[in-house]
């Protein structure tokens, strides 16, 4: 391919990802606030300005795994080429923009991957079957555990014999934990990792024997993270119960936004990963600012409306069922950027929200509604394998490979 032919496609190739993450930016990223404005807890300008620095933080902290799974793991055998990278990232920009004018819910992650799978196997790889499977089963088991989890939440602070002042700082308590494990590339992590995490560097310094398996300092300090976040939440809901809510959403909102960044970045991103890591020679932390930008320019620039319209549906949901939604979305999104599995937030919000529903009686959502939205993720998948599979094949037929 000649040079100028290249560095055009790195140009396209470049301002496809920039697109995508302006996307994911202005819609991925905003549920997480939605509850807290809905709750007059945080006005929208402000929201939206929080949205766009935690979600960025949270890509260039957190993005890495979830970028160089889908750039490198879901084909064997070939690399993912700059003009394959092109096919994949206008195939999934264009499944994105045809569920924002249309409306319908159209998850990106599996747009991503379907049009990356797509692309990998129009330039002759092979099917990466067992990180297939585990992706199948983490997308499987993602409606029944957040739904479960929000129904938990949601009973537990329905319960007449818990107070809330009791019930919020527990969830509180239960969010800090996680904090304290959650791993980041900016704490010094061992030779063998590019992240870790508070508990696990203070573990790395105080060095103390395992039992089972288990580092008894990780346990202190989880420990005195969820004491920490318990107690602050719980004077703040003693002084006034609304109050203490309002302050749980926001910080809820923030961790979860944080989360999204670093869960959704990849999905921008990770089609660039051997243009920019092997034939450019660039490291990975360029590649994940290029997404943090465009997921910071989206969140400023497309959020504001999209949390006007959102703030109104959790409104109508209430502060606890929303709070009941969000805690299992924080939880499974750190999963999923542990594991480095791509996944659709809306998917983690939406059955919160129905398993919050449920623990009232009524998830508040039809079945049929259910049904079509599962089934348009499906064929979601399926249509982006084929259109990047195509794509590629024209593209590579008109430029020469």
């Amino acid at each position: 391919m000649a040079g100028s032919v290249f560095w055009v496609l790195v140009a396209l190739a470049t301002l496809t990802s920039l697109a995508t993450a302006w996307a994911l930016g202005a819609n991925s990223n905003s549920p997480p606030f939605a509850p807290a404005i809905g709750a007059n807890a945080i006005s929208t300008m402000r929201a939206a300005f929080l949205i766009g620095i935690l979600a960025a933080l949270g890509a260039l902290t957190q993005g890495g795994a979830i970028s160089e799974t889908v750039g490198a793991g879901l084909i064997d055998g070939v690399q993912i080429t700059s003009l394959a990278a092109t096919a994949g990232l206008l195939t999934a920009t264009g499944f994105m923009a045809f569920g924002v004018y249309s409306g319908y819910p159209v998850p990106a992650a599996f747009a991503t991957t379907g049009a990356m799978v797509g692309v990998g196997l129009s330039l002759g790889g092979d099917p990466a079957i067992d990180t297939y499977r585990r992706i199948a089963l983490f997308w499987a088991l993602v409606p029944p555990v957040s739904g479960g989890l929000a129904y938990l939440t949601a009973t537990i602070l329905r319960r007449d014999d818990i107070p809330e002042t009791v019930g919020v700082p527990l969830l509180a308590a239960v969010v800090g934990g996680i904090i304290a494990n959650v791993r980041l590339g900016v704490i010094p992590s061992p030779p063998d990792a590019s992240q870790s995490s508070v508990a696990g560097f203070l573990a790395r310094r105080v060095e103390t024997p395992t039992v089972a398996d288990v580092d008894p300092v990780v346990v202190l300090v989880t420990l005195a993270a969820a004491a920490a976040w318990f107690y602050l939440i719980r004077r703040r809901t003693q002084a006034s119960v609304e109050g203490g809510i309002r302050t749980f959403l926001i910080v809820l909102g923030s961790v979860v936004a944080f989360s999204s960044g670093g869960s959704q970045v990849g999905l921008a991103t990770g089609p660039l990963e051997n243009l920019y890591g092997v034939e450019l020679g660039l490291p990975s932390i360029v590649l994940l600012a290029l997404g943090a930008t465009g997921i910071l320019a989206g969140a400023w620039m497309g959020a504001p409306k999209l949390l006007q319209a959102t703030s109104r549906e959790y409104a109508q949901l209430g502060v606890r069922r929303s709070i009941a939604a969000l805690v299992p979305g924080f939880i499974i999104a750190q999963l999923a950027i542990a594991l480095g599995i791509p996944i659709s937030f809306n998917n983690i919000i939406i059955s919160g929200v129905i398993g919050g529903g449920l623990a009232g009686g009524s998830a508040g959502v039809s079945r049929r509604k259910i049904g079509v939205t599962l089934a348009f993720w499906l064929i979601t998948l399926v249509a982006s394998i084929a259109i990047g599979f195509g794509l590629y094949k024209a593209f590579a037929a008109v430029l020469g490979g």
